[in-house]
């Protein structure tokens, strides 16, 4: 069922969805970005309609909502574990498509990767969804490309703001009631999309092992200073460390931190006796990338990006995934034309 309303009925609605739940959505924080007088477009509460940006795209993702930053699991003492307490209410989170295709990507690694991870499940069984239409393009997305330009279900209603109004489509119908008493209009609304965007990719269907040595990579060597900002902006990254940290007052007592990480910083990849798998900000690279439209696509049938773009938005050097994208393929269409 459709609604449109006003700004002061939404945020009605929202105040009442808040009364037993935590609403997370992006917000535009006003001179917060990484230069002076630059605003920042970053997931916060909110509680009020006002407080949503549906206008810009997020600079970062979602994700730290379902896989903290910095995460208690367990605290131990010399004889006893004991798991970390955690808020049990529900959570609404406002998306846009692109993150709503990441959700799925997350869920396959934490859930479906043979054993599900009971930390991220007792986080993500709590979690519902409210779509951000897109009505139109931004500037780095490619998800038309990825497929993930359109989102039909797995949400409790979408919001796009016309002309002023909210328009909504509500999916879940308890809670159509509470929208219903807010509405200045009752009509069929669809959430917007966008079906064409100005970056686009093409993925090989098939990667020969000899994009490994393939010279594409040398330039990132040069070029990438493995800062991490991509990993930290992108909505399916997962990569972490598990930290111990003892207690000062006594050493035989302490807990157990997941901490988010990147596989683009020099030492994530070394091992005791000084070993390292991927010494160069060219292998770092290359793993990331072929992780992303490679390996989790043989496993799960999918590709891992989502082409929300915020890695080539985010990276002081003006690297851009997209363009790596469409490096391999056309490196794996000449060894084809060469073979």
């Amino acid at each position: 069922m459709g609604y449109l309303l006003n700004r002061d009925g939404f945020t009605r609605v929202l105040q009442k969805l808040a009364e037993n739940r935590r609403l997370y959505a992006p917000v535009n924080k006003i001179g917060e970005g990484r230069y002076t007088d630059v605003d920042v477009v970053r997931y916060d509460f909110i509680t009020e309609a006002a407080e949503i940006e549906l206008e810009k795209k997020s600079d970062y993702a979602f994700k730290e909502i379902l896989t903290p930053l910095s995460e208690t699991l367990f605290f131990f003492t010399e004889n006893e574990v004991k798991e970390a307490d955690y808020d049990q209410r529900e959570v609404i989170v406002f998306l846009r498509s692109c993150d709503m295709h990441a959700v799925k990507r997350l869920d396959a690694i934490y859930l479906e990767n043979k054993f599900a991870d009971p930390f991220y499940k007792r986080i993500r069984d709590r979690v519902r969804f409210a779509l951000i239409g897109c009505g139109h393009s931004y500037e780095d997305c490619f998800c038309a490309s990825m497929g993930t330009n359109r989102t039909t279900e797995g949400y409790l209603f979408s919001v796009d703001l016309i002309d002023g109004l909210y328009h909504l489509d509500v999916k879940d119908p308890d809670l159509a009631p509470l929208f219903a008493a807010e509405a200045e209009k009752e009509q069929d609304v669809e959430a917007r999309y966008v079906t064409e965007n100005e970056v686009k990719v093409t993925i090989p269907a098939d990667v020969p092992n000899s994009i490994y040595k393939d010279g594409l990579w040398e330039e990132y060597t040069a070029r990438c200073i493995n800062c991490g900002r991509c990993n930290f902006a992108c909505p399916t990254c997962t990569c972490y460390t598990m930290q111990d940290v003892f207690y000062t007052d006594n050493g035989k007592v302490g807990e157990r931190r997941r901490v988010g990480a990147s596989c683009m910083v020099d030492g994530y990849t070394n091992v005791a006796g000084g070993g390292q798998y991927r010494r160069t900000n060219g292998e770092r690279m290359r793993f990331k990338v072929l992780h992303k439209i490679v390996d989790f696509r043989k496993r799960f049938g999918y590709d891992m990006c989502v082409g929300c773009g915020r890695c080539d938005m985010i990276c002081p050097e003006y690297i851009s995934f997209a363009n790596i994208i469409n490096k391999v393929n056309q490196a794996v269409e000449g060894g084809a034309d060469n073979a």
